[in-house]
C-alpha cells in the first residue's frame, strides 16, 4: 500500500526527490514508499520552491494534506528544524546533480553521418610571394615549396547542411572564389590551424564569394551543438573569425573562414561559438606539420601595451593583435576539390 499511497499524494514531478526525506522519516511505511517512487521515476528533482514545499508535505505527511486522502502514509510528522533542512538538501541534490537528460537529449539530436569528402593539397612555401611572379598575376602558388601532404575531410551534410554546402562550393570553386592558392592565416599551437580570411589575393587571403546563398545555420542553436572535442574537428569560424570589418559590413558578406583542432586535448573554449561540420579523415601528420611551423609572438612587454590600448578604446590594438599567430612561412592550400566516391561515410581503412 506504500506504493498507492505515493501516487495518490504526491505528484510524479516530485517524487524522486523525496529522497532525502529518508534522513528524517524513520517510519517503515514511508521508507517503503520512498523505495517505490525511485524505482518508478527517474531522479528529476524539486526544481522550485513550491515544488519542495510538496515534497516535505508529500514525505512527511503534513497536515496540508487530509488523512482521507493518505490514509495508508500515518502520522508523520517533523519538526520545523527538519522540514527546512530537508527542503535545502533536495536544493542542494538538484544543484549538483549533472544534467544527464539535457546530454542524452543533445547527443541524440546530432548526426554525423559522413556525406561527402573533400581534400585539401597542401604546401609549404618560404616567402609569401613566389619568386618568379610577374606582374598583374594573382597566383601565390610559389614553384619552390615543400609538399606538405593531403588532408581528406568528411563534412556533416545532415547535421548542418548549408555550412557543408557553402564549403564544398568554395573548394570546386562554384561560390564564385575558392580556397586554392590561399594560405593558413593562423597557427595557435596546440589548440587549432585556421585558414579562408577574407581579404586581397595577394595577400594569400581569400576572394570575397559572390554565388553563395546565405547561411541561416549561423543563427541556428541546433547547429552548435556538435563540440571540439577531439584533434581534426573541422569547424566555420564565427567566434573567432578575423575577416575585417569593412568586409563583413558588406551585405553580401559570407562567412567562409574555417579551422582545424590539432590537439592533443579538447578544444572545448571553441564550443558555442563557431560550427562544426566535419572531422579530418586522412592527414592528421599534415595538420600536426602545419601547428609546428613558427609563427609571430610579441613579447610580453607588447602584449601588456596592446592590453591597455584596448582597456582605452584605440581601435590600433585590434588592428596589432590581428598579426599574432601568423605563421612566418606560407602554408599555401595548393590544390582542393571534392572526392567523388560511392561510399563517403565508410571508414578510410575501407576500400
Amino acid at each position: 500500500m506504500a506504493g498507492a499511497w505515493c501516487t495518490t499524494c504526491c505528484s510524479p514531478s516530485v517524487l524522486p526527490a523525496v529522497a532525502i526525506c529518508k534522513r528524517v522519516v524513520k517510519s517503515s511505511s514511508s521508507s517503503a514508499c520512498l523505495s517505490s517512487a525511485l524505482r518508478r521515476q527517474s531522479f528529476l528533482g524539486a526544481q522550485s520552491s513550491s515544488r519542495r514545499s510538496e515534497v516535505v508535505r508529500c514525505c512527511c505527511a503534513s497536515t496540508s494534506r487530509s488523512e482521507s486522502s493518505c490514509s495508508d502514509s500515518g502520522s508523520h510528522f517533523v519538526t520545523r528544524r527538519q522540514a527546512l533542512l530537508l527542503v535545502s538538501g533536495a536544493a542542494a541534490v538538484v544543484v549538483a546533480s549533472p544534467s544527464y537528460a539535457d546530454e542524452e537529449i543533445s547527443s541524440s539530436a546530432v548526426d554525423t553521418t559522413i556525406t561527402d569528402r573533400v581534400y585539401l593539397d597542401l604546401m609549404e612555401c618560404p616567402s609569401l610571394a613566389r619568386s618568379d611572379r610577374t606582374l598583374g598575376n594573382t597566383s601565390l602558388i610559389c614553384s619552390d615549396g615543400e609538399d606538405l601532404g593531403r588532408i581528406v575531410i568528411g563534412l556533416y551534410g545532415k547535421q548542418v547542411p548549408q555550412t557543408v554546402k557553402n564549403f564544398k562550393a568554395m573548394c570546386t570553386g562554384a561560390a564564385g572564389s575558392s580556397y586554392e592558392g590561399t594560405i593558413f592565416n593562423r597557427v595557435l599551437q596546440g589548440q587549432y590551424i585556421q585558414a579562408g580570411r577574407q581579404g586581397p589575393r595577394d595577400k594569400g587571403e581569400t576572394s570575397p564569394p559572390t554565388k553563395l546563398d546565405r547561411n541561416e545555420e549561423v543563427v541556428r542553436g541546433n547547429s552548435f551543438k556538435l563540440r571540439h572535442q577531439r584533434p581534426g574537428t573541422v569547424s566555420l569560424c564565427l567566434s573567432e573569425n578575423d575577416d575585417e570589418e569593412a568586409i563583413k559590413l558588406n551585405t553580401d558578406y559570407r562567412n567562409v573562414e574555417f579551422m582545424i583542432t590539432t590537439g592533443p586535448g579538447p578544444a572545448s573554449q571553441l564550443d558555442n561559438g563557431n560550427i562544426v561540420f566535419g572531422t579530418v579523415l586522412e592527414g592528421m601528420e599534415v595538420v600536426a606539420a602545419i601547428s609546428t611551423v613558427p609563427t609571430y609572438k610579441p613579447s610580453g612587454r607588447i602584449q601588456q601595451f596592446n592590453s591597455f590600448a584596448q582597456l582605452l578604446g584605440d581601435d590600433r590594438a585590434a588592428s596589432a593583435r590581428a598579426n599574432w599567430d601568423k605563421p612566418l612561412k606560407s602554408v599555401v592550400i595548393k590544390r582542393c576539390g571534392v572526392l567523388n566516391v560511392a561510399r563517403p561515410g565508410l571508414a578510410t581503412s575501407l576500400p
